[in-house]
């Protein structure tokens, strides 16, 4: 991983971005998809890419067996202690790099998250092998759940924030339509602009699926047009529906989820 991938998440910003305040859209709606998915709990859940164990701590309160891998040491510090904050609904964590976790068994687990990762490989062979691998720690019956980001995100973040009008973001907002490939000149300076990443297509996320050897069974949009359209939570009934409405149009969304088995 790069050097401004890891001083962006140095900042210590992905739980709060996740939960501050009342929980977020993203949040929300994503754990909503995932109860549509997911095995019944007790099950196994490989949390790919886990970050500080947002979600890990959640399905872990619902009854999964829940392990997450992050890359980011920091991370998995942070998810320890949240672990450690709810003893009756614990998990476990490691660091680990979702393109290789040979460490891990073949077949060990019922469901792998991938809620991350892919859009910080931002080559396509390394996206194709995290989804390789965890195609090989799926179960024959166990679901993957991918999580990418718009190519459109930041055209749309542009234009509902205001950031267009700043030449840097402009150029940034080029380069995103022109070939998916995010770059944030000033991440300390402008940590909302992101950090290195990769932005799909609908068709890209797809093929790279198909790739690893999965089947995809559905591409979702997660949050629809309210995150840029209305106020959350003030408007959480309605940008809720627009989100379920959305689903199917799934570039209508900042992020895309992915859903495919073996």
């Amino acid at each position: 991983m790069d050097g401004p991938f890891e001083s962006y998440y140095a900042l210590g910003l992905e739980g709060k971005r996740l939960t501050e305040g009342a929980d977020s859209l993203e949040l929300v709606r994503t754990l909503e998809l995932l109860e549509g998915v997911l095995p019944s709990p007790p099950a196994d859940v490989l949390d790919v890419g886990g970050g500080p164990g947002v979600y890990a701590s959640r399905l872990a309160r619902n009854g999964y067996r829940v392990h997450l891998v992050d890359v980011l040491p920091l991370h998995v510090e942070q998810a320890l202690a949240v672990a450690a904050a709810q003893p009756d609904a614990s998990f476990t964590a490691e660091v680990g790099d979702a393109r290789d976790l040979r460490e891990l068994k073949d077949e060990s687990a019922d469901a792998v998250l991938l809620l991350g990762p892919l859009y910080h490989l931002t080559e396509r062979d390394d996206r194709v092998r995290a989804l390789a691998e965890a195609r090989r720690l799926l179960r024959p019956k166990g679901v993957v759940v991918a999580a990418v980001i718009s190519r459109f995100a930041s055209l749309l973040d542009g234009t509902a924030y205001g950031f267009l009008d700043d030449a840097q973001f402009f150029a940034i907002v080029e380069r995103d339509l022109r070939d998916g490939q995010h770059r944030n000149p000033v991440p300390l300076a402008r940590p909302e602009w992101f950090t290195t990443a990769f932005f799909h297509r609908p068709e890209d996320i797809s093929e790279e699926v198909e790739a690893a050897g999965l089947r995809l069974e559905r591409l979702a949009g997660v949050e629809g047009p309210g995150r840029w359209l209305a106020r959350w939570p003030e408007q959480a009934h309605l940008i809720r529906q627009a989100a379920g409405l959305a689903e199917r149009i799934p570039a209508l969304s900042a992020h895309m989820l992915a859903i495919a088995r073996r």
